[in-house]
């Protein structure tokens, strides 16, 4: 079990990311000495969602097609309206969620960040939130969608909203700290 100082971290977003939930997991993992690595569709900089218009820019280090999950203990996906939706189209994108959750690595989705768990089906059977709004795609999907600010289903993290983002950087912690996660096929 690595303690989070041992860790590394990937982070999955595009443009239209919501800004504090890309930047709260950034700057609080890497506070604890994680090794924090983000990935888009391509290198650069990638341009965030800040409430209520286009914020500021991050750099992705790593194009997708360049990610290898075995290099990594936990995966990251913020939400925001716009990030989630494009990043389902991907096909790279999908099968990376899919790769960590079958290889029993953290996972850990935010707000519409789920979007990603719906589309890589890997909810059937799982309890799950989201923001409120996919709550019914959420629940297609075969999750058993609860609202509360984070809920954990054997490895796999999800929470509603940036108002939850405390618990669940601390719950990406934790479970971390606990290492890999045997988990049932969804």
């Amino acid at each position: 079990m690595p303690g989070i100082h041992q860790s590394k971290i990937l982070i999955m977003a595009t443009h239209g990311y919501e800004r504090s939930e890309l930047r709260v997991p950034l700057d609080e993992l890497k506070k604890r000495g994680a090794s924090v690595t983000i990935a888009s569709l391509e290198k650069g900089p990638i341009k965030s969602w800040d409430e209520k218009d286009w914020g500021d820019s991050v750099e992705a280090e790593r194009a997708l097609e360049d990610v290898s999950v075995s290099d990594y203990d936990a995966i990251v996906l913020p939400g925001g309206q716009i990030n989630p939706d494009v990043l389902r189209t991907s096909e790279k994108a999908v099968s990376i969620v899919k790769e960590f959750v079958s290889s029993g690595r953290i996972v850990a989705a935010i707000c519409h960040g789920p979007w990603l768990l719906v589309e890589a089906d890997v909810l059937k059977g799982r309890d799950a939130t989201s923001y409120h709004s996919i709550r019914t795609d959420m629940k297609n999907a075969g999750a058993n969608w609860v609202d509360s600010e984070c809920v954990t289903d054997n490895g796999i993290i999800t929470s509603r909203s940036p108002k939850d983002l405390e618990a669940f950087v601390a719950k990406i912690v934790e479970e971390v700290e606990e290492g890999r996660h045997d988990r049932r096929a969804a």
